[in-house]
C-alpha cells in the first residue's frame, strides 16, 4: 500500500505559541493547563518553527500595520512557507507577495 502525502504541510512559529501562552496567563490564567495540552497535542500534526531575530528582518515586514505581528511574517519567509493562513485585517490588507496571505475561507476554496 502506497503512503498518502497530504498535499500542505503545516507550520506555526514558536511565537505565535509564545503570544498565545501570554494571553492565556493575562486572560485565563486558571486555565493555561488546557493551553499547554492544546500545544502538545497540536506538535503531533504541525511543524514549529523558530522565529528568526529582528536582525534579520526583511524590508516587506513594513507592509504589516502592527509591529507585534512582524515576526510572523519573518518566521513564514524564513521556513520558506507557500502561503500564511490568518483572520488578522493587519495581514490581509498588507501588500506582500510571499507568501501568499489568505484568509481560511479563501484557502478551504482552493485560492492558492
Amino acid at each position: 500500500m502506497k503512503a498518502v502525502t497530504p498535499p500542505h504541510k503545516s507550520v506555526v512559529c514558536d511565537y505565535s505559541i509564545e503570544e498565545l501562552r501570554r494571553v492565556f496567563n493575562e486572560k485565563f490564567p486558571h486555565r493555561i493547563q488546557d493551553h499547554d495540552r492544546f500545544v502538545s497535542m497540536m506538535a503531533l500534526s504541525v511543524e514549529i518553527v523558530f522565529t528568526p531575530p529582528e536582525e534579520e528582518r526583511d524590508e516587506s515586514e513594513n507592509e504589516i500595520r502592527d509591529a507585534s505581528d512582524r515576526p510572523i511574517l519573518r518566521a513564514a519567509l524564513a521556513a520558506k512557507v507557500d502561503a500564511l493562513i490568518t483572520g488578522d485585517k493587519d495581514f490581509l490588507e498588507a501588500k506582500v507577495d510571499k507568501p501568499k496571505i489568505l484568509s481560511a475561507a479563501e484557502f478551504l476554496q482552493g485560492n492558492r
